[in-house]
């Protein structure tokens, strides 16, 4: 899979420009088709670019936000990235469809998930752990070899369970977003944009990849300015 590698000054910058990005390709589609979907990943990597997102000029009302992981925990626990997300999203009047990790039966609500997904996803947003996981797809979690479920649960990781997006769902990515920054995400970054499929991000196929990275993260210069890339 052809990686595009944008790198920008520090992680200000690398917010400011997915956010420009996101805003742009959510005009497009909502154009194009009547509505833009959008799977957001969690951990922190969203925040910023959310923050951002506030100022730039988006149709909320035709959005539709899908969840790419969730950790299995309360309603409003700190360690839900779905908290973060409403947050994130204060009064923007997207459609928000949550991850049901509160179910009795996981199995049957990941699946259910699953049957939620659209046949396309506009956009997918994705980060990068230092050891090359992406999503909640983790080194040598029995998860990274589903291929028959769009949703799936995961091994217990950093004191949760959780339940992902797998490789049969990125892959219906029209666009995936990857937001990278920091010095230690420097040799997965390199090993992404080499292919290198012995890392769990390198598996992760889409119609199109556009990198963005920070300078502690990324390869060559970077640009000072917080301008989008190219459109889609």
């Amino acid at each position: 899979m052809h990686h595009e590698l944008e790198v920008v000054a520090d992680p200000d910058a690398v917010a400011g420009t997915a956010a420009a990005f996101v805003a742009r390709l959510a005009r497009a589609c909502v154009q194009a088709h009547g509505r833009f979907t959008f799977a957001v990943s969690g951990g922190h990597t969203p925040w910023a670019m959310f923050a951002r997102l506030a100022r730039e000029r988006v149709p909320w009302e035709h959005v539709a936000v899908f969840q790419v992981d969730e950790r299995v925990a309360p309603d409003g626990d700190p360690d839900r990235n779905l908290t973060h997300l409403r947050e994130s999203l204060g009064a923007a009047p997207a459609e928000v469809i949550a991850m049901p990790v509160n179910d009795t039966d996981l199995d049957a609500a990941a699946a259910a998930y699953g049957r939620s997904l659209p046949e396309r996803l506009d956009l997918v947003h994705l980060g990068l752990g230092p050891d090359g996981h992406t999503a909640s797809l983790v080194p040598r979690d029995p998860v990274l070899e589903v291929s028959d479920r769009l949703v799936a649960l995961t091994a217990p990781y950093m004191g949760h369970q959780r339940m992902t997006l797998t490789y049969p769902a990125l892959a219906r990515a029209q666009q995936v977003l990857w937001r990278i920054t920091g010095a230690d995400k420097r040799e997965p970054l390199s090993r992404l944009v080499a292919g290198d499929r012995s890392v769990p991000a390198g598996r992760v196929e889409a119609a199109a990849s556009l990198v963005l990275a920070d300078a502690a993260a990324g390869q060559g210069p970077a640009r000072a300015d917080a301008q989008s890339p190219a459109s889609p």
